[in-house]
């Protein structure tokens, strides 16, 4: 078989992502073999660094991709709202455009305030410079009762994870090693964080690997 998974239900069916629960907070990110998000030397021009559009390639086969429809559903269906870093906002801005893929309110972290940014589509950026803490309790109020999504970049999400603020990890991991750049896994502490594998499917092109954070 070219794709496997080990999340099924009863009838041998996959089951849904989110278990039958909503309101979490997750991370969802594209991440090389040897953990990096992005590669090196990345700007407005490169967003992604030298070499690190091929992590996001999976996404945009000629053929459709190897995105399974729960995949889809969850990047697209089950986020009431974003959360990213302001050096993400600032190198994403001009290549996502005046209408952005998100099609969501997204509560940008920084220091520096600014009026709220509205774009077409739906998505608006809110610029919270009261803390980590108060711009998820930001996204959760506009997502309502679904999930809220950590984009990054990687100190955001090592942010989350260290305080505990993450509910699941969704790592599309890409079998290439891009052999430097912006990894996603460092600064995290002594302490160990356990994880709880919830789903995998693989294919050549990306393993979609979910786990729950064990609190």
């Amino acid at each position: 078989m070219s794709e496997t998974t080990r999340s099924k239900s009863r009838n041998g069916e996959i089951t849904s992502l989110h278990g039958g629960s909503q309101g979490k907070v997750l991370l969802d990110i594209s991440m090389s073999l040897d953990g990096f998000i992005a590669g090196p030397n990345n700007s407005p021009e490169k967003p992604l660094g030298e070499g690190g559009e091929r992590l996001h390639n999976w996404m945009f086969l000629p053929s459709g991709g190897p995105i399974r429809p729960e995949v889809e559903e969850e990047r697209f269906k089950t986020i009431g709202a974003m959360v990213m870093g302001r050096l993400m906002f600032d190198v994403g801005e001009e290549p996502w455009g005046e209408n952005p893929p998100f099609h969501l309110p997204i509560f940008v972290l920084t220091h520096n305030a600014k009026e709220t940014l509205i774009k077409e589509g739906g998505t608006s950026y809110t610029f919270v410079t009261s803390g980590i803490e108060n711009a998820l309790a930001q996204a959760k109020a506009a997502a309502d009762d679904q999930n809220v999504q950590v984009m990054g970049g990687a100190d955001l999400a090592q942010q989350f994870l260290t305080r505990g603020m993450l509910d699941e990890i969704q790592i599309h991991l890409v079998p290439v090693l891009l052999g430097e750049g912006i990894r996603l896994f460092e600064h995290l502490g002594s302490e160990p964080t356990e994880l709880e594998i919830t789903r995998v499917i693989q294919s050549k092109e990306v393993t979609h690997l979910r786990f729950r954070i064990v609190k």
